[in-house]
């Protein structure tokens, strides 16, 4: 693993997914020794919670549809604001 991989704060979704499945190759191919396999471990385990993160920040900003008393769509509202 190299000292100059990217922050993963800064890393868009698809940059931090790509790392890690990156990392998921090495680990199972067995290309890495035992210490660096640990340290690949801990940034994968990183970069899943970063794009977890990212994952339910998106959840958050869907809109969902709301309906009128007679069942029909009227609009949308933010996913998270109260019915």
């Amino acid at each position: 693993m190299t000292k100059d991989a990217p922050d993963i704060a800064s890393m868009t979704f698809e940059d931090a997914l790509k790392a890690l499945e990156e990392i998921v190759r090495k680990l199972e191919g067995g290309e890495a020794a035992l210490d660096e396999s640990i340290a690949l471990y801990e940034r994968g385990e990183r970069l899943r919670q970063h794009c977890q993160a990212r994952l339910d920040a998106a959840q958050a900003r869907i809109e969902k549809i709301v309906q009128g008393a007679d069942g029909q769509a009227r609009g949308t509202a933010p996913f998270d604001a109260a019915s």
